[in-house]
């Protein structure tokens, strides 16, 4: 039986150079005489891009020196008018930078002008960025009476449900004696727990850790500043 063959293999070959032809061979060309790289745009384009970032730096850190002031004072504002609802008996707010050496607090007074109890500003680091809060408490410090998020960047329909009333809610009539913690579980007085939030369990976390350590540091100085207005 004949064997088959491959007709690639049987294909002709070319013939020969003959005796004398010269053979032309492909010249190669370097890579780097093909492509040759405008380092004086790279430069420059280089030096572009460091002053435009310096000049917008310059101007945003201008902005924010122009409107810091602004700022603190609608913060200021903002707090003073939340002081009512985070405080029961409370009708109006002022602010104390004595009680507590380089720390602000704010004193809840009733109608009569007496102390009913405080509010403090916490802030600390959230999911996505930093939370600003004030948290109420009795004229003791004894027990939380409210808590309002000022300023939150959280993952929106998510993290920053912080704000919402019923979270918040949780809080109120809790003691200052046991550590918050976030959990996902029913709120517990007892235990210190706080329902977390679903899909959200970092930030919540991160309110009571912000709670907890404003609490821890404003304490013992507000229960003494309150020791003279004790309830006869």
């Amino acid at each position: 039986m004949a064997e088959e063959k491959d007709p690639k293999l049987e294909a002709p070959l070319a013939p020969a150079a003959e005796a004398g032809e010269k053979v032309r061979l492909p010249v190669v060309v370097p890579t780097a005489q093909l492509t040759k790289r405008p380092t004086g745009n790279v430069l420059g384009q280089a030096w572009l891009v460091l002053v435009l970032a310096t000049v917008f730096g310059a101007g945003l850190a201008g902005v924010e020196y122009a409107l810091g002031p602004i700022i603190a004072q609608n913060r200021l504002n903002e707090t003073l008018a939340q002081v009512p609802s985070l405080v029961p008996g409370a009708t109006q707010g002022t602010a104390d930078d004595a009680v507590i050496e380089g720390r602000r607090v704010f004193r809840a007074l009733d109608a009569d002008g007496k102390l009913v109890g405080w509010v403090v500003p916490g802030k600390g680091q959230g999911f996505a960025d930093k939370i600003e809060l004030v948290v109420g408490l009795d004229a003791k410090a004894e027990t939380i009476t409210g808590l309002f998020v000022l300023d939150q960047k959280e993952t929106p329909a998510l993290g920053d449900n912080i704000t919402r009333a019923d979270f918040r809610g949780q809080f109120v009539g809790f003691g200052t004696g046991v550590p918050l913690d976030a959990k996902r579980a029913p709120r517990d007085p007892g235990t210190g727990t706080i329902q977390a939030l679903t899909g959200a369990t970092i930030s919540s976390d991160a309110v009571c850790t912000i709670v907890n350590q404003t609490v821890a540091a404003v304490k013992a100085p507000l229960a003494a500043a309150a020791s003279p207005v004790a309830v006869n």
